[in-house]
């Protein structure tokens, strides 16, 4: 069994979620909204990364 502490479970989480949204972007562009939504959610998982960071 793997285990992993937050802080990589996501870096993990964070590099999957960037290719996705580059992936999509490469065939929607970048403004549109599935492309949008995954920024987003992008957005939130590196907040929760940075809160992380700061309290370790």
């Amino acid at each position: 069994m793997v285990h992993l502490s937050l802080k990589q479970f996501l870096k993990v989480k964070i590099e999957i979620k960037r290719r996705i949204m580059y992936k999509k972007a490469k065939t929607l562009g970048f403004t549109h909204p599935t492309v949008v939504d995954c920024s987003q959610e992008l957005d939130v998982l590196l907040n929760i990364y940075s809160e992380q960071a700061k309290a370790s």
